[in-house]
C-alpha cells in the first residue's frame, strides 16, 4: 500500500531546492517549513488513505461508456469528493475566487502523491488546475466571475481539447471551426480525440478549453484560437443550464491508467466563448501546457515513488535462494541491492529536478526584484523540458525495475507491479513526447546562447569545488566532471545546425538532466546530514553520474549516423 514519502518530499523542498526562499517573499510569506508540514501531512494522509485503495479497482475496471454518459471505477466519485471537499483543486488559485493562494512547490508535493496513490484519479485536477490558471491568465472578467469559483472548489473540472486524429503533435493542422454567431459566442463544430476526463459522473459539468480555427484565420499555428465550452451552458445563477451541442462518442482503449475516462469529443455546432484574442489560442493553450508538462513529470515521480515502494516492500519479504548473509529475503542479494538502490537514488534526483523547476515557477512571480523574476522565470523555462521528459522517463524505468525486483511475480497482475509499468507508460507521449521535450531543450531553451543552460552548470560546477578535499571529494569530483560533460556538449550544441542538434537532443537531455538531479541529491545530503542520503549521493554520483561522458559523445555525434541508411535500407538492413 502507498505511503506518502512525506520526509524524502521535506527534505526536497528544503534542502535541494531552497523553497525557503518563498517566505522570504511578500506574497508566499506564510510559506514557511511549519506551514508546509502541516499541508502536507494533510494531503499525504489523503492520498494513502482515500486515493489509494481506489487504484486497483480503477485498474481492473475502468471508466466505461453507457449511454453516451461516462461511468469512473469503483470508488472514483467518492475520492475525488475529498479531493474536491479539501480544496485541493484550488491550492495555488486566486483566493479571491476560492483558492488556497499556496506556491506551485506545495502544488507539486500534492501533485506527486496524488499520482503516487492513483495515476489515473490524479489526472482530473491536474487538467483543472491547468484550466485555471489559463483562465485567471486570459479569461475575461465574466469567464473568471462564471467559471473560476466552479473549477476552483472541484464541483466543475476542466480539460484540453488539441489533438485530432489527422494532426497529431501537430496542432496547427487542427480543422475545428469556431464561426461567430454575432453575439460574442462562437459555433464551435470538429472531433477531438485523447481527451482525458473529458466525461464523468463526479463533477457536475466540464469545462472544455478547445483549440478551433477561425474563418479566414491564417494557415497552420498562427491562425488558432481558444475557446471555452462547457458540457453545460450555465444559467444566469451560474448552475449548469442547458446541455451544450457536445458529446463523448467513444472511450479509448489502454494500456493503462483505465480509471482515467479518455475521452473522443465530437463538437457539432456547440456554443464557445473566445479566450484572450484571435489567432493566439496556442499562446493561451501554453500556459495550460506547461503546467501540464511538470505535473506529467511529477506523475512520473509518484509513481516511481510507488514502485520503488512496493519493490522495496518485496524485496524484503521474499526468501528466495542463499544470499551473502545465508537464507533471507531477497534484498541481501546483491543484484537485487543494485536495483531498488537505482530505484530509490533515480526517483529523488528526478524530484529534484520536478521540484527546481517548481520552485523558480514561484520565484517568477513572487521574487523581489524585476531581475530577479526574470532569472527565475529563465531556470524554470529552462527546467520544464528536463521535469516533463527526466521525471517521465523515470517514472517508466523504475517501473519497469520494479516488476524485475518482483520476478515472475512481477508479471503477473495479482502484486500490482505491472500496472505501475503500464500507467506510466503514457507520461513520455502525452503533454509533448520527450523528443519534443529534447528538442524544446536544444532549441528554445538555448536560443539564449545558452545563458541559461551556463548559469545552471556554474552552480553544479562551484558545489563540486566545494567539496574539493574533503570527506566528500569523490562526489564533489563526479558532480565536476558531469559539470564539464554538459557544458562541452551545450558548446557543441550551440555551434551545430539544427539537424545535427536534433540527433543528439535525447542525450543532451538526459545529460543535463542527470546533472541537475545529482546537484539536489548532493544538496540534500549536506543539508540533512543524514548519513542515508549521503551514502545516496555517493551512490548516484559513482555508479550513475559517469553516464554523463558517454551521453556527451551520443549528444556530440551529429546526425550523419542516422541518415546513412535509408527507410527502404533500413527495411532489409
Amino acid at each position: 500500500m502507498y505511503t506518502a514519502p512525506l520526509k524524502d518530499i521535506q527534505a526536497a523542498l528544503w534542502h535541494m531546492v531552497d523553497a525557503g526562499r518563498l517566505a522570504e517573499t511578500e506574497r508566499f510569506t506564510e510559506a514557511t517549513a511549519e506551514t508546509a508540514g502541516a499541508v502536507l501531512n494533510e494531503a499525504g494522509r489523503l492520498a494513502a488513505d482515500q486515493i489509494a485503495p481506489t487504484n486497483r479497482a480503477g485498474d481492473l475496471e475502468g471508466a466505461r461508456l453507457e449511454n453516451g454518459v461516462v461511468r469512473t471505477s469503483p470508488g472514483f466519485k467518492e475520492a475525488y469528493g475529498k479531493i474536491a471537499e479539501g480544496g485541493w483543486v484550488g491550492m495555488t488559485a486566486d483566493p479571491d475566487f476560492g483558492g488556497m493562494g499556496l506556491p506551485v512547490s506545495f502544488q507539486a508535493a500534492l501533485t506527486e502523491m496524488l499520482a503516487g496513490a492513483n495515476m489515473a484519479l490524479s489526472l482530473c485536477p491536474i487538467l483543472s488546475q491547468g484550466a485555471i490558471e489559463t483562465l485567471q491568465h486570459y479569461g475575461t472578467p465574466e469567464q473568471k466571475r462564471v467559471y473560476l469559483p466552479k473549477l476552483t472548489s472541484g464541483v466543475w473540472n476542466g480539460t484540453m481539447n488539441l489533438t485530432e486524429p489527422q494532426a497529431g503533435s501537430d496542432v496547427g493542422a487542427l480543422r475545428t471551426k469556431a464561426t461567430p454567431n454575432g453575439d460574442g459566442t462562437y459555433e464551435i463544430t470538429g472531433q477531438k480525440i485523447w481527451i482525458t476526463w473529458g466525461d464523468s459522473d463526479v463533477v457536475e459539468n466540464v469545462v472544455h478549453l478547445v483549440l478551433a480555427r477561425l474563418p479566414d484565420a491564417p494557415k497552420g499555428s498562427a491562425g488558432v484560437s481558444l475557446f471555452l465550452v462547457p458540457k453545460f451552458i450555465p444559467d444566469a445563477d451560474g448552475a449548469p443550464g442547458v446541455a451544450n451541442a457536445l458529446q463523448t462518442i467513444s472511450l479509448e482503449h489502454k494500456l493503462g491508467i483505465h480509471g482515467s475516462p479518455t475521452c473522443v469529443m465530437a463538437y457539432d455546432g456547440a456554443t464557445g466563448w473566445l479566450i484572450g484574442e484571435e489567432n493566439q489560442g496556442l499562446a493561451c493553450m501554453f500556459t495550460m501546457m506547461n503546467n501540464a508538462r511538470l505535473a506529467v513529470g511529477l506523475q512520473g515521480v509518484g509513481v516511481a515513488e510507488a514502485a520503488t515502494q512496493q519493490a522495496l516492500a518485496w524485496a524484503n519479504d521474499r526468501i528466495q535462494g542463499r544470499t551473502p548473509k545465508g537464507s533471507g529475503p531477497i534484498i541481501n542479494h546483491a543484484d537485487v541491492r543494485r536495483m531498488v538502490i537505482t530505484m530509490r537514488a533515480m526517483t529523488q534526483a528526478a524530484r529534484a529536478v520536478c521540484y527546481e523547476c517548481a520552485v523558480n515557477l514561484d520565484l517568477a512571480v513572487a521574487a523581489a526584484t524585476p531581475e530577479d523574476r526574470a532569472a527565475a522565470e529563465s531556470r524554470a523555462a529552462f527546467l520544464t523540458p528536463l521535469a516533463k521528459g527526466f521525471g517521465t522517463d523515470v517514472g517508466n524505468e523504475v517501473a519497469h525495475m520494479g516488476v524485475q525486483v518482483h520476478g515472475g511475480s512481477g508479471y503477473v497482475e495479482e502484486t500490482g507491479a505491472a500496472q505501475h509499468e503500464r500507467d506510466v507508460r503514457i507520461t513520455t507521449i502525452y503533454e509533448g513526447a520527450n523528443g519534443i521535450q529534447a528538442m524544446d531543450l536544444i532549441g528554445r531553451k538555448l536560443a539564449d546562447g545558452g545563458v541559461a543552460a551556463r548559469a545552471y552548470l556554474e552552480e553544479v560546477a562551484t558545489l563540486g569545488a566545494a567539496l574539493a578535499g574533503g570527506p566528500n571529494a569523490d562526489i564533489g569530483l563526479a558532480l565536476s566532471k558531469a559539470a564539464q560533460d554538459a557544458e562541452a556538449a551545450t558548446q557543441w550544441m550551440l555551434e551545430a545546425d539544427m539537424t545535427d542538434r536534433g540527433a543528439g537532443a535525447a542525450a543532451y537531455a538526459r545529460l543535463m538532466a542527470l546533472t541537475a538531479g545529482a546537484k539536489g541529491l548532493v544538496k540534500a545530503a549536506i543539508g540533512s546530514n543524514e548519513p542515508s542520503r549521503l551514502a545516496l549521493a555517493r551512490f548516484f554520483a559513482l555508479a550513475i553520474l559517469p553516464e554523463t561522458n558517454a551521453l556527451r559523445t551520443m549528444a556530440t555525434l551529429g546526425a550523419d549516423g542516422l541518415y546513412a541508411l535509408s527507410p527502404e535500407d533500413l527495411a532489409t538492413a
